[in-house]
């Protein structure tokens, strides 16, 4: 009999980084990690790729060194950027580093339902390897008030593929510590596949969306609004 093709269903779990405080050595071991995946991955590079605008949002920016790749990237002045999350640990250097491409960094240290709630108008948000700790339910209420925020939505998420669940398992042959090496498994059982963030974006006119694969270990979600909508 032929395997299926299929991925198996998203499970979303929480990840022990979320849980650990932000200075705790394994958490800044850990962040370490993830700044070398995120090279690994060129999820920097992806969102260089489709991202415009003047006003920026980045959603779980963690310690905002992803943006700080896209920003080298771009190269683009004047961009005023808003990091949002819960724990935000942003070090005076990567503060230098925008500063020096001339963008204006504001650290938001709040959930990012609630931010959206109440936040205003960007040119575009950007979640990295954030998506993936939502269920379906808070996803799509976050996906709806991200439509209603920004013409422009880019989300670079962990690929639930057997390949990717496999090369998790090697990440201990970089160094990786434990936390990460946990983290990555749980991730990529909770990333996406198919047209999965399509089918959670607000059904309404007017919007563009684009979802695939990644290479090589990750999915890549595009919404933009057209012009005259």
């Amino acid at each position: 009999m032929a395997r299926s093709s299929r991925s198996p269903e998203r499970v979303a779990e929480p990840e022990w980084l979320d849980e650990l405080p932000p200075q705790d050595r394994r958490a800044v071991r850990s962040r370490g990690d993830l700044r070398r995946i995120n090279a690994l991955m060129g999820n920097a590079r992806c969102i260089a790729r489709h991202l415009s605008g003047r006003t920026i949002a980045d959603l779980g920016a963690g310690d905002g060194c992803l943006m700080l790749s896209v920003a080298r990237r771009l190269r683009r002045p004047g961009v005023e950027l808003t990091l949002v999350d819960r724990s935000p640990v942003v070090a005076e250097s990567t503060l230098r580093g925008f500063a020096e491409l001339d963008w204006k960094v504001i650290a938001e240290s709040e959930d990012a339902l609630r931010f959206l709630e109440r936040a205003p108008r960007f040119d575009a948000i950007v979640a990295n390897l954030f998506l993936h700790h939502f269920d379906d339910q808070r996803l799509a209420q976050l996906l709806a008030l991200s439509a209603a925020r920004a013409p422009l939505f880019i989300a670079c998420e962990p690929r639930r593929s057997r390949l990717a669940l496999g090369a998790s398992r090697l990440l201990g042959l970089i160094g990786c510590n434990d936390v990460t090496r946990h983290d990555a498994l749980v991730s990529v059982r909770a990333g996406f596949s198919g047209s999965e963030l399509c089918g959670l974006w607000p059904k309404a006119a007017g919007w563009r969306l684009s979802e695939g694969a990644a290479w090589p270990f990750s999915h890549l979600f595009v919404a933009q609004r057209d012009a005259a909508a």
